[in-house]
C-alpha cells in the first residue's frame, strides 16, 4: 500500500475536505402574534436549525489499490484509487496528487464531484450527502465559498446565494418549503439575516426592511395580508419599537359596515403603543396624547366625529368624566376601532318629552353611559351580528332586525310587558323603514338608540326620581337585563350553531309565508303582523297537525317562552315577530320529523288519510281552543284525545316539562342522529311538509275565490 503524497505545509491530520462553520438554515419561521387588537408584531423567530451535515476529515490517505495511468512511478493521468477505510476516488491525478476534475466518495456515502487542486476540493464542485442533501457551487479549500446553492433533503430548505468561509454571507435567498411560498431574500452576515431583506411567511404575511441577528431590527414594513393590517416604522429584536404607524384596513363587502381604516402614528415600546401618539378612527374620531401599554393614559385630547372635544386626563383607556352622582369617574372611549358609536345618538323622540333646557344635558349623560359601557356594547354588537353566518370576510356584518330580536329575547326584554313588535314600532325612524322585516339592517348607532328607547319605556316610572332620567334608565337596563344575559343565546334558530347556517337558508321563503298570513288577518291600514292565534290557525289550515304534532304540543311550543304561560288567552293574542314565528317552525320540524321511518310523502299521506280520525280530532281541538279560550277550564277538557286528561291544568303546568324534554332531546340528538341527521330534519320539514302544504293551500284558496266570484 502506498501513502498519498502531501502538499507543502500539509500535516498528517489535515481536514480534507472540511466544513469549519456552524452554519444552518431556518426551516420554520414563526408568525407574528396576532391574538389581540394591538397588532403586535410578535416574539422572536425560532432559532436557526442546523440541517447541514459536518463534512468528514481526511487523514493521510493510504492507497490500497490503483488502476490507471502513471508517470515516472507516480499516479498521473486518469485513474481510480481505493483508499484504506473504504474511500474511493475516480478522476485526474497529477504527480501523485488528485488534481483536476474528479469524484471522491467517502465510506459513509458522502460524495464530492468537482475540481481538485493538489488534493484539495477547489473551484466548482458539488457535495451530495447520503440522505439526499446537496450543495452545488464554488468551493475553496474544501469549504463552500463564493456562490452556490444548498438544499436540505429533510426539511426541503433551499438556499441560493453567496458564501464566505462556509457561511451564508452576502446576498442570498432561502426558501423554507417545497412550494417556495415561504422565503427570505436579502443580506446575510455569517449565517444570520442582517442588513436589508424581505421575508414572506407561510401565511402570506410579508416583512420588508432591516434585519439584525436574523430578527427584524431597524426600519421596516410588515403587512398582515389576511388581517388587513400594516406597520411601517422602527423595530427592535423582532417587535415594533420606536416611532411607527400601524394601519388597520377595514375592507368592505356586501353587508359590511365599514369601508375605511383606523391608523395609529406614534411611539411603540416592545410592541405596544406607548408614549406620544395619535389614533385616527375610521368613524371620524381622533385621539391625540399619551399612551401606556396600548391604552390611552395621561394627558390627551379626544375629538368626536361631530366635532365635540374632550381634553383632559385619561386613565387605562378611560377619560375622567362626571358620573350620574356628580363625581368624577373614568369612562371608556372607543375601545374597539372602527365603530360609529362616537356619533350623536338619534333619541329626539325621547328628548322631546323633556323641557328644552334639559335636553342637551340628558343627551350628554346618556352618551356618558354609552361610553362607560363602550367595550361591552361593541362586543355584544359584534357577537350577534355574526350569528347565522358561516363566514364573514372582514368580520363587520351589520346587525339585522332578526338578530336584534334574538338579542332582546336573550335579555328577557319581552318579559317587561312589552313585545318585540311593539319595540319595532317604537324604534321606527321613518315611514320607509320596514320595521317587521327580519332583513332590515341596523348599525351600532341604531342598536344604541334602540336600547335607550327600550330602557325608557321599561323603567321611566321606576327611575323618575333620578336627576338624569334617560341615563338612569339605560344604566339599569344594562346592569339588570343586558350584561347578565347577552351572549347566552337561546332559541331553536341560533341556539344550535351547527344548524343555524342551514336554517337561515329558509328564512326568505318563510318570510313570504309570514307576510301572506299577516295580510289575511290585518286591516289594510295596519302594519301586518301575526299573533299566536293566527299561527295556530295556520297549522290547522295547512293540515300539519298529526299524532306527533298535536294541538296541545303546538300550544306548548308557542307559549314556552312567554312571560306568563299560565295566561293562555293573553298568549294567544300576543303579536309575534318573524323570529318567533320561524323558531316555532324549527321546533315543529324536530317534533314532526323525528324518527321518520317512512318516506316524507308516505308520512304526509298518513297524516291526512290513515290517521284521519286523529287529525280531525286535533283540528276540532284547535278550533275549540280558539273559540273558547276565554273559558279554558271548561272547554279544554273537550280538546283532548284522552278521556282522563285535564287539558287546561296539563298545558299550564307542562311548560317547564316541555323545555326539559327539548333540552334532553338536544343533548341526545348528537348520539342518536348526529348533525347531518338534524340538518336533514330541517330540509325534510320545509321541502316535504311546510312549503308544499302552503302552496297547496294557496292554490285551493285561489280556486275557491274564483268559484265564489266567477269572472263575467
Amino acid at each position: 500500500m502506498t501513502e498519498m503524497p502531501k502538499t507543502a505545509g500539509q500535516g498528517r491530520n489535515r481536514k480534507f475536505p472540511s466544513r469549519s462553520d456552524g452554519s444552518s438554515v431556518n426551516s420554520a419561521d414563526i408568525e407574528p402574534n396576532q391574538t389581540d387588537f394591538r397588532g403586535r408584531a410578535g416574539g422572536d423567530e425560532l432559532p436557526e436549525v442546523d440541517d447541514m451535515y459536518q463534512l468528514p476529515t481526511l487523514f493521510s490517505l493510504i492507497t490500497q489499490r490503483y488502476e490507471g495511468e502513471t508517470c515516472e512511478g507516480q499516479l498521473h493521468g486518469n485513474g481510480v484509487a481505493s483508499f484504506e477505510g473504504g474511500h474511493t476516488y475516480k478522476g485526474v491525478f497529477a504527480k501523485g496528487l488528485m488534481n483536476g476534475p474528479g469524484v471522491f466518495t467517502w465510506a459513509d456515502g458522502l460524495r464530492y464531484e468537482g475540481d481538485f487542486v493538489c488534493n484539495i476540493p477547489m473551484g466548482q464542485g458539488a457535495y451530495t450527502w447520503p440522505n439526499g442533501s446537496s450543495y452545488k457551487g464554488e468551493v475553496y479549500n474544501g469549504i463552500r465559498h463564493g456562490t452556490g446553492s444548498y438544499k436540505c433533503a429533510n426539511s426541503g430548505v433551499l438556499y441560493r446565494g453567496q458564501w464566505d468561509q462556509g457561511k451564508r454571507h452576502g446576498k442570498g435567498e432561502v426558501y423554507y418549503n417545497q412550494g417556495e411560498s415561504s422565503w427570505y431574500k436579502g443580506d446575510w452576515v455569517k449565517n444570520s439575516r442582517e442588513g436589508f431583506g424581505e421575508r414572506c411567511y407561510p401565511s402570506g404575511n410579508i416583512y420588508s426592511g432591516e434585519w439584525k441577528n436574523s430578527l427584524r431590527h431597524g426600519e421596516g414594513t410588515m403587512r398582515w395580508l389576511k388581517l388587513g393590517e400594516e406597520y411601517v416604522g422602527m423595530w427592535q429584536e423582532g417587535i415594533q419599537h420606536g416611532r411607527g404607524t400601524h394601519v388597520w384596513i377595514l375592507r368592505r363587502v356586501d353587508g359590511s359596515q365599514y369601508s375605511q381604516s383606523n391608523r395609529y402614528t406614534g411611539d411603540f415600546v416592545q410592541g405596544q403603543r406607548h408614549g406620544q401618539g395619535t389614533f385616527f378612527y375610521a368613524g371620524g374620531a381622533t385621539y391625540e396624547g399619551e399612551w401606556k401599554n396600548n391604552k390611552k393614559h395621561g394627558e390627551g385630547k379626544f375629538t368626536f366625529k361631530d366635532g365635540h372635544v374632550f381634553e383632559g386626563e385619561f386613565v387605562d383607556d378611560q377619560m375622567k368624566t362626571p358620573s350620574l352622582n356628580g363625581n368624577i369617574a373614568p369612562t371608556p372611549l372607543c375601545g374597539v376601532a372602527g365603530s360609529d358609536s362616537d356619533m350623536p345618538l338619534n333619541i329626539e323622540c325621547l328628548l322631546d318629552k323633556f323641557p328644552q333646557r334639559k335636553r342637551n344635558t340628558e343627551r350628554k349623560q346618556v352618551e356618558f353611559v354609552v361610553m362607560r359601557k363602550d367595550t361591552e356594547l361593541r362586543s355584544i354588537y359584534s357577537f350577534y351580528s355574526r350569528l347565522g353566518y358561516d363566514h364573514s370576510p372582514d368580520n363587520t356584518y351589520l346587525l339585522s332586525h332578526l338578530l336584534l330580536w334574538r338579542l332582546l329575547k336573550d335579555c328577557n326584554i319581552h318579559h317587561h310587558d312589552i313585545t318585540l313588535t311593539q319595540i319595532a314600532r317604537l324604534i321606527k325612524e321613518n315611514s320607509t323603514t320596514q320595521i317587521h322585516s327580519p332583513f332590515t339592517p341596523m348599525p351600532l348607532g341604531g342598536l344604541l338608540r334602540c336600547l335607550v328607547i327600550v330602557a325608557y319605556h321599561i323603567y321611566n316610572r321606576d327611575m323618575a326620581s333620578n336627576k338624569y332620567l334617560l341615563a338612569a334608565c339605560l344604566s339599569k337596563l344594562m346592569t339588570d337585563d343586558v350584561l347578565p344575559n347577552a351572549k347566552n343565546v337561546k332559541g331553536f334558530l341560533f341556539g344550535q350553531p351547527d344548524l343555524s347556517v342551514v336554517a337561515m337558508k329558509y328564512t326568505s321563503r318563510c318570510w313570504e309565508v309570514y307576510q301572506a298570513y299577516s295580510a289575511v288577518h290585518a286591516a289594510p291600514s295596519e302594519d301586518q303582523t301575526m299573533t299566536c292565534r293566527h299561527l295556530l290557525w295556520m297549522f290547522k289550515d295547512l293540515r300539519l297537525l298529526d299524532n306527533k304534532l298535536t294541538t296541545v304540543r303546538l300550544l306548548k311550543i308557542i307559549t314556552a317562552d312567554s312571560r306568563d304561560p299560565n295566561n293562555l288567552l293573553s298568549c294567544l293574542n300576543l303579536e309575534i315577530t318573524f323570529l318567533e314565528f320561524f323558531e316555532v317552525l324549527l321546533c315543529c320540524a324536530e317534533v314532526k320529523c323525528q324518527q321518520v321511518s317512512k318516506s316524507p310523502e308516505e308520512s304526509h299521506s298518513l297524516s291526512r288519510s290513515d290517521d284521519e280520525a286523529g287529525d280531525l280530532s286535533e283540528a276540532e281541538d284547535s278550533e275549540k281552543i280558539l273559540q273558547t279560550a276565554s273559558s279554558l277550564g271548561q272547554s279544554m277538557a273537550e280538546c283532548s284525545d284522552t278521556a282522563e286528561l285535564s287539558p287546561a291544568q296539563d298545558i299550564l303546568e307542562s311548560q317547564q316539562e316541555f323545555k326539559t324534554e327539548v333540552n334532553e332531546r338536544h343533548q341526545s340528538a348528537g348520539e342518536t342522529r348526529g348533525i347531518e341527521a338534524k340538518q336533514e330534519t330541517i330540509h325534510q320539514f320545509f321541502n316535504h311538509f311546510f312549503f308544499p302544504a302552503f302552496e297547496h293551500h294557496q292554490l285551493v284558496t285561489e280556486n275557491t275565490t274564483e268559484d265564489k266570484h266567477p269572472s263575467n
